[in-house]
């Protein structure tokens, strides 16, 4: 008698044990692909790369991922043979085994390191994501995918070198021109215009940088009657009148990487996500509530990216051609010497609106992935500013980060109205030349 409760007290320690002991559930294919995507996202937080950096880190590294992930699932074309520039992306060996999540990790950070800085912090995360493969497969079967993930990340990076990157690095600052209308750098840091050549860059889809060209903006002119001065007093009266709502929707889509802020004679940092890092944020969410696979997610990360990557190109192409100055110049000069916008203005000139043009494109391409009227919870800067919104649809949250420009004070209507024609232009460029067959 004595023997046997031994024994139930012994088993009965073991289960108690083994009750303890939580087994990790492995990670399904689309996780891999999600998580690798917010990593990214991270470092380039960490960074601190402009916005049109950002998307070319985007597109190149989705790109990548897509292009191994899709043999997971037969048929799916390559993405990279309708873009220009490619050359014919590898193919996995017919009758042999691989995982394809394994293999677009891989081709994923073979692209990353080549493009950011801080590989220190992401090669643990690599690391510990790679041994969860090994520890599951067969020594040939990974090795095989990584091999296949490597010739896939560096037959991008080929095209990466060739793209107008690395001869755009270096050049003079540019600083504007102090002639009436023009931009000049801002208030409060002054800083020199951002990536003033960004549109030597090579696109993925478009033919040419200025293929989709906005009409000029309204002359210059110091008329009160003046379409110009018009809406330039239109942002001024918008400002000092600012409801819950609209101060609400500014910081929301306020999306600036670095904003240097000042408290008596101190400066500091304050990073945080890009407006390309919102949009890949957003195109997470669309994937995880539609329960998409993983070459489906992979998908919409890469369609996304190329819209932003080509919306910027786009962008900056009219931002450095018109040379418009921004609102708080023409405000501090002509109206009021002591305002100040919402939004701390970025370095770069006003028309269009950079924001408009992106998230237009954007939603574009995941309006034609997900559909019309796909609802969603948009928390891809809860974690940064702690805020979140609900949507009806991905053109309803373009419409509002567009006029957020307007209500931060950094941008007169008819940029974000002209900027988001573009971006819509742009974003169905892409939808009809490598979505549609």
């Amino acid at each position: 008698m004595k023997q046997s409760r031994i024994w139930v007290t012994a088993i009965f320690a073991i289960l108690l044990s083994s009750c303890g002991q939580t087994k990790k559930t492995p990670l399904s294919d689309a996780e891999v692909i999600h998580n690798n995507q917010d990593q990214l996202t991270q470092i380039i937080i960490y960074d601190v790369f402009t916005p049109p950096v950002s998307s070319r880190i985007y597109v190149y590294s989705s790109l990548a991922s897509y292009e191994a992930i899709r043999f997971a699932k037969p048929g799916m074309p390559s993405v990279a043979a309708k873009l220009h520039g490619f050359k014919a992306m590898p193919e996995p060996e017919k009758g042999k085994q691989y995982d394809f999540a394994l293999a677009a990790t891989r081709a994923f950070f073979t692209v990353v390191h080549k493009v950011v800085f801080s590989l220190d912090s992401l090669k643990n995360y690599e690391s510990a994501t790679l041994e969860s493969f090994k520890n599951k497969l067969d020594e040939e079967t990974y090795a095989r995918s990584i091999a296949f993930g490597d010739s896939v990340g560096k037959t991008v990076l080929a095209r990466a070198m060739t793209d107008g990157y690395p001869q755009s690095r270096g050049k003079p600052k540019f600083l504007g021109s102090n002639d009436p209308g023009k931009w000049r750098p801002t208030p409060p840091d002054y800083l020199d215009g951002v990536e003033w050549c960004w549109n030597t860059m090579k696109p993925m889809v478009m033919d040419s940088a200025a293929q989709f060209m906005p009409v000029r903006p309204p002359k210059y002119s110091t008329d009160t009657n003046s379409v110009f001065m018009k809406e330039a007093l239109e942002v001024y009266r918008i400002g000092k009148n600012m409801t819950d709502e609209q101060k609400t929707i500014a910081k929301y889509w306020d999306d600036n990487p670095f904003v240097i802020e000042h408290s008596g004679h101190m400066m500091f940092g304050n990073k945080k996500i890009t407006p390309g890092g919102h949009w890949m944020g957003i195109a997470a969410i669309a994937a995880k509530q539609s329960n998409a696979d993983a070459v489906k997610a992979a998908q919409g990360y890469l369609l996304t990216a190329i819209a932003l990557y080509d919306a910027f190109i786009s962008c900056w192409d009219e931002k450095y051609r018109s040379n418009v100055v921004r609102p708080v110049t023409v405000i501090n000069e002509l109206v009021d010497k002591n305002w100040m916008p919402f939004l701390q203005t970025p370095p770069f000139p006003e028309y269009t609106s950079g924001h408009s043009t992106i998230t237009a494109a954007s939603a574009e391409v995941l309006t034609e992935l997900y559909g019309d009227k796909f609802a969603f919870q948009d928390t891809s800067d809860l974690r940064y500013i702690g805020m979140q919104r609900h949507f009806h649809s991905f053109r309803e949250a373009a419409a509002e980060a567009s006029v957020s420009r307007v209500y931060g004070g950094i941008h007169y209507r008819n940029s974000v109205d002209m900027g988001a024609d573009a971006g819509r232009k742009v974003g169905m460029n892409i939808v009809n030349k490598v979505l549609k067959k």
